[in-house]
């Protein structure tokens, strides 16, 4: 399903941060104008099968979310390359990336297009997903009327019903409170058990134990250890331990 050989992500840190662009392409010209390179990601390789379940763990500032992105192919990667078969659902953090003078409705049929679903698909789960959020009452609000709490849920249920056959979550289990944190969990585990391709970040090796099918473990950008979870988060301990 998913093959990464030897992946690097570039940023360029420099300048630029604080000016226009006048004053950035003067101070190219004159030379007054410094940057330097930092690799988030640096020299990653591992490959996964259908219904693999990968933990990846790290320390905060270890490049987990920029791999993520890069296998979402939101990001392209600066060297390497990233081999995918299957429909991905990136599932980043509960509440982003609608719009919020769109309603709920109009959101859940825009996310569905966007992930590359046909109208008909999304109307055909439109109900389920509805009714799994608990936002019908505001199915014709707009988001950005909605708490933070109440977009979590939404975006939660999009994902759910979609029927991924890769599912990207990056530091999300669960959202909202009391019985639907309950009832998401439940279903998360109904997801992760039905065969799709799964990665996951955390920051829980005991997550990691307990239910992924291989581990990778990342620092500074670096590939540390790629394998058996127990073995990996064995490692990735002891590592912690030293610091």
């Amino acid at each position: 399903m998913i093959e990464v050989h030897d992946v690097s992500i570039r940023y360029m840190i420099g300048d630029f941060k604080d000016i226009g662009i006048k004053e950035f392409i003067i101070k190219k010209l004159t030379g007054d104008y410094h940057t330097h390179e930092f690799w988030a990601v640096d020299g990653v390789s591992f490959s996964l099968q259908k219904g693999d379940l990968l933990g990846i763990l790290g320390r905060n500032g270890a490049g987990k979310s920029t791999l993520l992105k890069a296998l979402s192919q939101i990001m392209i990667p600066t060297k390497g390359s990233i081999k995918i078969e299957g429909k991905i659902v990136p599932l980043f953090g509960f509440g982003t990336g609608f719009i919020g003078d769109l309603t709920v409705r109009d959101n859940i049929f825009l996310r569905g297009a966007l992930l590359g679903y046909s109208r008909e698909f999304i109307k055909a789960k439109y109900p389920e997903i509805l009714d799994f959020s608990e936002l019908k009452p505001f199915e014709y609000r707009r988001v950005k009327h909605l708490s933070s709490g109440m977009s979590g849920r939404l975006a939660f249920s999009i994902s759910c019903f979609i029927e991924p056959e890769i599912l990207i979550l990056d530091e999300v289990f669960a959202s909202g409170d009391g019985a639907f944190r309950v009832k998401s969990e439940k279903k998360m585990m109904e997801i992760i058990h039905s065969g799709i391709t799964v990665i996951l970040v955390t920051h829980s090796p005991g997550m990691v134990r307990n239910i992924c099918t291989k581990a990778l473990w990342l620092d500074h950008g670096k590939q540390m250890a790629f394998g058996d979870p127990a073995e990996v988060c064995d490692q990735y301990e002891e590592f912690l331990k030293s610091k």
